[in-house]
C-alpha cells in the first residue's frame, strides 16, 4: 500500500535501527496434539475476522485543530485538568495535536514490538495450537503497524520517536530467553494497557471518523491477543511455578508496570513545545485528572494478572502504592473479551458534558 509520508517518524537517539541480542530455544512440536479448544477457537476467530488496510476509507481529511476548536478544547482542559497556567484556545489546540500524535506514535512503536514478540512466540511456545494463533497474530500486528504509520505520516503529519520507557520494556521482552516472559510482557502488560488506551482514544476522538474506524478494527484484534495470553499462561502459572520462579515474575510485573506508567508521561511533548518540562512534568505526574487517567490505563491488566494468580501479596503491595489495585474486581479478558473505555473516564467526561458545557458560553 503506497501513501504520502508528509512527516516521517523522527528517529530516537539510538538511530534508525536497534539490535537487541537474544538467546532463545526454538521449539518444534512433533506431537501436533491440538488439545486446547479455547486456543483453536481463537485461531479460527482470528482468521475469520482478518481485514486489510485497504478496506479502510482513507479519504477523510484529518484536522485536529478544527476539531479542538469546535469542541472548545480550552474550556474542557482548563475545567478538568487544572493546568499550571490556563490554556488559551491556541495553546489547547497545540497541546491536543501533540498529545494525540505522541499517544498514536507510542501505539505504532508498541505494535512493532508486538510484531517482533509474537514472531518470537511462534518459535518458542511448545504447543502447536499456540503457534497457529501466534502466527495469525503476527499478520495482525504487521497490519496495525501499517495503518498507524500511514495515519501518522499521511494524515497527521506529526509524530514522535519511541518513549525511552517503552523502548526499555520492549528490549526486555524480546531479549528474555523464557517464552512465558514474552507472553507476560507483551500479551498481558503492553497490550493490556494498549486496550484501555485504545478505548480512551476512541472516546476522546468521537468526531474523527478515520481514527474511529482504525481503532475499532485494531481493538477487535487486540482483545483476542490479550485473551490468547491469558489462556496460554493459565496452563503454567497456576500451581506450576516454584518460589524463585514466581518471585522473578513478580519482579518483572512490578518493574514493567512502572515503565508502562512512565511511558504515559509526555515529557517529549513539553520539550518539543518549548514548555518548562519541570513544571508541566510535575503537573502531569501530580494533578488528579492526569494521575487518574494513568491509573485507568491499568483497568484490564490488574484483573488479568489476578486470573493468572500473579496478583500476589508483593504485587498487590506495589499496585496499592500506584492506586491501581482497585481494578482487581473488574472483568478479565476471558470473562469480557470486548473492551470499553475505562468506566471512570466515561463517567468523568459525561459529568463534565452535562454540567459544564451548557454554561461554557
Amino acid at each position: 500500500m503506497k501513501y504520502l509520508q508528509k512527516n516521517p517518524v523522527p528517529m530516537p537517539a539510538t538511530g534508525a535501527h536497534r539490535s537487541v541480542k537474544a538467546t532463545i530455544d526454538t521449539v518444534f512440536d512433533w506431537q501436533y496434539a491440538l488439545e486446547d479448544d479455547k486456543l483453536l477457537a481463537l485461531y479460527e476467530k482470528g482468521k475469520s475476522l482478518s481485514w486489510n488496510a485497504t478496506d479502510i476509507d482513507w479519504s477523510p481529511e484529518v484536522d485536529i485543530a478544527k476539531l479542538a476548536t469546535e469542541s472548545r478544547a480550552d474550556i474542557f482542559m482548563n475545567s478538568l485538568m487544572a493546568p499550571p497556567e490556563p490554556f488559551t484556545l491556541e495553546t489547547a489546540i497545540e497541546f491536543r495535536q501533540h498529545m494525540n500524535a505522541f499517544m498514536l506514535s507510542q501505539f505504532l512503536h508498541g505494535e512493532q514490538g508486538a510484531l517482533i514478540a509474537t514472531a518470537k512466540i511462534v518459535q518458542t511456545v511448545p504447543w502447536e495450537e499456540a503457534k497457529f494463533y501466534a502466527a495469525n497474530q503476527v499478520a495482525d500486528e504487521a497490519r496495525h503497524v501499517e495503518v498507524y504509520h500511514r495515519y501518522l505520516t499521511e494524515k497527521l503529519g506529526l509524530s514522535y520517536p519511541i518513549h525511552p520507557s517503552l523502548g526499555e520494556l520492549l528490549d526486555t521482552i524480546v531479549s528474555d530467553s523464557r517464552w512465558d516472559i514474552t507472553y507476560l510482557g507483551m500479551q498481558i502488560l503492553v497490550e493490556g494497557l494498549a486496550l484501555a488506551a485504545f478505548g480512551t482514544m476512541r472516546l476522546v476522538n468521537q468526531n474523527e471518523p478515520l481514527i474511529q474506524e482504525i481503532t475499532d478494527r485494531i481493538m477487535q484484534d487486540e482483545s483476542r491477543h490479550v485473551a490468547f495470553g491469558v489462556i496460554s499462561l493459565q496452563k503454567i502459572y497456576q500451581g506450576e511455578l516454584s518460589g524463585p520462579e514466581l518471585r522473578e515474575r513478580e519482579d518483572f510485573v512490578i518493574e514493567a508496570t512502572h515503565l508502562l506508567r512512565d511511558r504515559l508521561i509526555a515529557i517529549p511533548v513539553f520539550e518539543r513545545l518549548g514548555w518548562d518540562t519541570e513544571v508541566w512534568g510535575r503537573w502531569m505526574m501530580e494533578t488528579p485528572f492526569q494521575r487518574g487517567f494513568r491509573q485507568m490505563m491499568f483497568s484490564k491488566i490488574v484483573p488479568n494478572l489476578k486470573r493468572l494468580g500473579l496478583l500476589t501479596p508483593r504485587v498487590r503491595a506495589a499496585f496499592e502504592k500506584l492506586d491501581i489495585l482497585r481494578f482487581e474486581h473488574e472483568l478479565d479478558s476471558v470473562e469480557q473479551p470486548e473492551v470499553a473505555p475505562p468506566q471512570e473516564l466515561v463517567q468523568m467526561l459525561m459529568q463534565y458534558m452535562q454540567e459544564r458545557l451548557p454554561t461554557a458560553e
